[in-house]
Order: structure tokens, then C-alpha cells, then sequence
């Protein structure tokens, strides 16, 4: 019987570190297909079908990584609408409130894992993911 009580733990523990992980960056396509894609082009390369006479211009968002570094505190405020600073234009929603839920960690580049809400990391997981330069 302890040892069944002692499976049972760790079976419970093991559950709640797989929920926490860090989402996959298909996870993320997802949500950029209903809510990205729309301006910012299905490839993310800010072409998308409502795009045409925007100005400015949708963010060509395979192009965020410099000098092969990802700015994913940068990313992730901006998409949250937290910190829009040095952007062109004002436009593009706030999505902070759609991409709420359970939060994992997430090293933003400082090595300290900071809770976020899991459909926000998702979708910075596949900005990541199609970085071009």
C-alpha cells in the first residue's frame, strides 16, 4: 500500500512537470493562424491578406533574431501590448488578454524562468522557430 501511495505521487508530480513545460512551437502556429496570420502573412513574413495599404506595414517577423540572439522579452511584451517602445505605428492589437491560461516558465534571456501564460509562450516557441537571419 506505501509504495502504491509513493507511485502514485510521483505519477501526480510527473503530470504537473509535463503540463508546465515549454509548449512546442506547432502549439504556437496554431495560435498565429487565428490571430497573426491575418496581417502578418501565413509564413509570418508580414504579408498576410489584410496587410496591403497598412501603414506601417506589418512586422516582417521572421526577421526579430539579431546577431542570431532571439529577443524573447522583447517578444513577448510587444505581443502582450506591455511594451510597444521604438515601434512604428501603433496598430497592431493588444492580445495580452486572449493569450491567458496556465503558466509555464520561460527564460526571457536572463536565466530566470518567469511564469507565462501558455498560449503566449506557445506562440513566441514558433516565432522562435521561423527565425530566418
Amino acid at each position: 500500500m506505501k509504495y502504491l501511495i509513493g507511485f502514485g505521487l510521483v505519477a501526480a508530480v510527473a503530470a504537473c512537470v509535463q503540463s508546465a513545460a515549454m509548449p512546442e512551437a506547432s502549439e504556437g502556429a496554431a495560435i498565429f493562424a487565428e490571430n497573426c496570420a491575418q496581417c502578418h502573412g501565413a509564413g509570418g513574413k508580414g504579408d498576410g491578406p489584410w496587410a496591403m495599404g497598412m501603414t506601417p506595414a506589418p512586422a516582417d517577423l521572421t526577421q526579430l533574431s539579431s546577431g542570431g540572439e532571439f529577443p524573447r522579452a522583447h517578444v513577448l511584451s510587444v505581443i502582450d501590448g506591455y511594451d510597444r517602445t521604438g515601434l512604428p505605428g501603433q496598430d497592431m492589437p493588444e492580445f495580452g488578454l486572449l493569450l491567458k491560461g496556465d503558466t509555464v516558465p520561460v527564460d526571457v534571456g536572463d536565466g530566470v524562468l518567469t511564469p507565462t501564460p501558455r498560449p503566449l509562450a506557445a506562440l513566441m516557441a514558433y516565432l522562435e522557430s521561423i527565425q530566418q537571419g
